[in-house]
């Protein structure tokens, strides 16, 4: 593919990313396409929907099972801001997706080749191309910022309960 479109399709899911964090979900986000069109979008909601599998790469397969009627998703191209989990590599291995486009690694839980290696080898029985570090830099980024920003908070917020608790011992 080329190196332009691929960049635009991963500034989409970057979008999506930004609008998990700002929900205060882990900023990850994904868009679905087939051709030149985008069958889906869509970001991390598992705090918003109470479910620990609302990652944006199953979102998104949903939505674009939905739309193409069908739960095999033949000949789509999976762009997400972060390499995918075990949970959604096995899903785009079930949907049959064509290829998978990620930013940033993700050393904790990568399933691509980070921490674990699905894809590789010959035990399942669809293949998913993989390109992998499509604006890493810029991916990375919106995770680390969302975490220092959420690490801020927190120090914040203790610093705040130590200071009522000293006020409420001092009286």
């Amino acid at each position: 593919m080329e190196q332009a479109f691929e960049e635009k399709c991963m500034k989409l899911a970057l979008q999506e990313a930004k609008k998990a964090g700002e929900k205060g979900e882990i900023p990850i986000g994904a868009i679905l396409i087939k051709g030149n069109k985008i069958l889906a979008k869509g970001h991390n909601r598992c705090i918003e929907f109470n479910d620990p599998t609302a990652h944006a790469e199953i979102l998104v397969l949903r939505k674009a099972g939905a739309v193409l009627k069908n739960y095999r998703l033949n000949g789509t191209v999976m762009y997400v801001t972060v390499e995918p989990c075990p949970m959604c590599v096995s899903a785009m291995v079930h949907s049959r997706i064509s290829r998978l486009v990620f930013g940033a690694p993700e050393p904790k839980f990568g399933a691509v080749e980070s921490k674990f290696n699905l894809l590789q080898g010959e035990g399942l029985n669809h293949k998913i191309e993989v390109k992998k570090g499509v604006l890493a830099k810029e991916c990375a980024e919106v995770l680390k910022d969302f975490f220092n920003k959420r690490r801020n908070e927190r120090k914040i917020g203790r610093s705040s309960e130590n200071k009522v608790k000293r006020i409420l011992n001092a009286i």
